[in-house]
């Protein structure tokens, strides 16, 4: 049995549509998780100051690990596993030991530094908070720092697993990272509060860590640190690459950081809506943006490496169809069925009925860029394979200067255009409650986004001719579907809403389940009317029942 367990979390996966699903199955997974983390931060701290303070104390840590663990992040270090590889399994493990020791000093430098500027930072930022509530953001976020150092290992192990198609394993962290901050939540927020939580995010970290570690020992590749036999050389050629991708990724680190300072001088409890909302539209992004992303980088790493480009072009257009197929639907329903999804996921103990439809009506913003932002996850790393890791992030620092300017100019408009407030009051169906500023700041994200989605892809296109090829047609077709799939889920709710009792979690979860479920027959029916591509390859992949794919035997030479 334990053998069994082992061989499927260590199983090789060749197939970009199993990687792909088996990725997103734990994606999913690990949404129902964050799931329920959510609902229980709801349950016992509603939209209030106390959860405000929390979300604004991850900003920090969170810049960091951007900005420094990013080093060894998947995208940087995948193409040089690959060469390294191709040299020998002694030249991997040097490349390994180099990059470990670098980054150790690095990550524990920066982390420190961080320490003792937080509360000058906290106090930059966040000046919505009065006295005592900046001082718990302080604390909260000077625990918090140790994830990052912790998160960065794992992302170096991360590497090695992606590299080695080990998808399993990898897509087993976020699981345990969730269900350590799960655990935090139950055993330690009511003694300790939000502190409590904010351990449970160590403890969680430190799963995501030690899930990996049994391949990459298992593998010789387990790092030993060697401060004196340092290879500056490579270092300089992963930091030389990094460097540009760290900047980018900063980039959409300074746009929340401002996203949640501009929450912070709102309402209280703008920020928990800000944070619930961003997490919920996440949900399309981390089963299908990442995940194909995800599992087709190896791939388009050797592609590019090979000089291949067709094949390259060609993974990147299969990819960019499939994640089309995914994204567009899901848009769909999530903005129709906004409120019962924040409802049955949120809806419990201090997070009432308000805090509900403001929330929903932030996720439905958030979720019309969807499709965008998993397209972008796509195309920048199709430029890291290419080797040019500079385009997106000039495209990135336009696109944030948009995000910036534009927010501000939406909030401002908002407080003094009462016509404007109305129109986007009625529009989301919130026109009746005090203070809806918060929601100009997931339309000017959503904008912004677009707006770099296009960008991205113009430039993409440019760089490769032809990748667009028949990408259209896809597009077209899933937007027709999911046009009619959200007309038949909005009529499904009206349908269905006698039937079941709407004031109760249960009714409310039945309603929207039998709404989605006939309008995804509906979408699936206009799929096959117009003969879409993507749907039968999706089928015939399900079709070869990829949880029971052989498992790939390790060349011994490598572990």
């Amino acid at each position: 049995m334990v053998r069994k367990i082992f061989g499927f979390l260590y199983k090789e996966t060749n197939s970009l549509n199993q990687a792909a699903f088996l990725l997103g199955l734990f994606a999913f997974l690990s949404q129902v998780l964050a799931f329920l983390r959510d609902r229980l931060l709801a349950h016992i701290f509603g939209a209030s100051l106390e959860l405000d303070i929390y979300y604004a104390a991850f900003r920090i840590p969170d810049l960091i690990f951007v900005t420094v663990a990013s080093i060894v992040s998947l995208s940087v270090l995948i193409p040089f596993i690959v060469e390294k590889e191709a040299l020998g399994h002694k030249a991997l493990r040097d490349f390994v030991n180099s990059i470990f020791s670098f980054f150790s000093i690095l990550i524990i430098a920066a982390a420190g530094l961080a320490y003792f500027l937080i509360p000058t930072l906290s106090g930059i930022l966040f000046k919505g908070f009065s006295g005592a509530a900046l001082v718990e953001a302080i604390t909260i976020s000077r625990i918090l720092l140790l994830s990052p150092i912790i998160l960065g290992f794992s992302n170096l192990f991360g590497s090695l697993t992606q590299a080695y198609n080990r998808f399993t394993i990898y897509a087993l962290s976020p699981i345990l990272y969730n269900a350590g901050i799960i655990v935090g939540i139950i055993l330690l927020a009511e003694r300790l509060g939000i502190t409590g939580v904010a351990i449970g995010v160590v403890l969680g970290a430190s799963l995501h860590v030690l899930v990996q570690v049994p391949f990459v020992f298992a593998s010789g590749l387990f790092p030993k640190p060697s401060f004196k036999s340092l290879d500056f050389t490579t270092i300089g050629k992963v930091i030389n690459i990094s460097l540009p991708r760290t900047l980018t990724l900063s980039m959409t680190n300074i746009a929340t950081i401002f996203l949640v300072s501009m929450a912070s001088l709102m309402t209280a409890g703008s920020v928990s809506v800000l944070s619930f909302s961003l997490n919920l539209q996440s949900v399309p992004l981390s089963i299908i943006g990442v995940s194909y992303s995800l599992a087709a980088f190896p791939t388009l790493s050797r592609r590019f490496r090979d000089n291949n480009v067709e094949a390259f072009k060609q993974q990147m257009a299969t990819t960019a169809r499939l994640i089309i197929f995914w994204s567009l639907p899901l848009t769909s329903l999530f903005v129709v069925l906004r409120a019962q999804i924040v409802r049955v996921v949120l809806g419990s103990g201090l997070f009432d009925w308000e805090d509900t439809r403001l929330t929903a009506a932030a996720l439905a913003l958030f979720t019309i860029s969807s499709m965008f932002q998993s397209l972008l996850l796509l195309l920048m790393r199709g430029f890291y394979s290419a080797g040019l890791t500079r385009k997106p992030f000039f495209i990135n620092l336009f696109s944030t200067a948009i995000l910036i300017a534009g927010t501000w100019g939406l909030v401002k408009v908002f407080y003094f255009s009462e016509e404007f407030r109305y129109f986007i009051g009625a529009l989301l169906k919130v026109e009746d409650l005090p203070d809806t500023a918060v929601l100009m700041l997931p339309l000017g994200f959503s904008i912004a986004t677009i707006i770099n989605g296009l960008i991205h892809w113009v430039a993409f296109e440019k760089e490769f001719r032809g990748f667009s090829h028949g990408i259209i047609r896809t597009f077209f077709d899933c937007l027709g579907a999911s046009i009619i799939m959200g007309m038949v889920a909005y009529l499904g709710l009206n349908i269905f809403a006698p039937l079941f009792d709407t004031a109760t979690l249960l009714g409310i979860f039945l309603q929207g389940a039998a709404a989605g479920l006939l309008s995804i027959t509906a979408g699936i029916v206009v799929l096959v009317i117009l003969k879409n591509k993507e749907f039968f390859e999706i089928r015939n992949a399900l079709h070869q029942k990829f949880w029971k794919t052989k498992v790939i035997a390790t060349d011994p030479e490598i572990v």
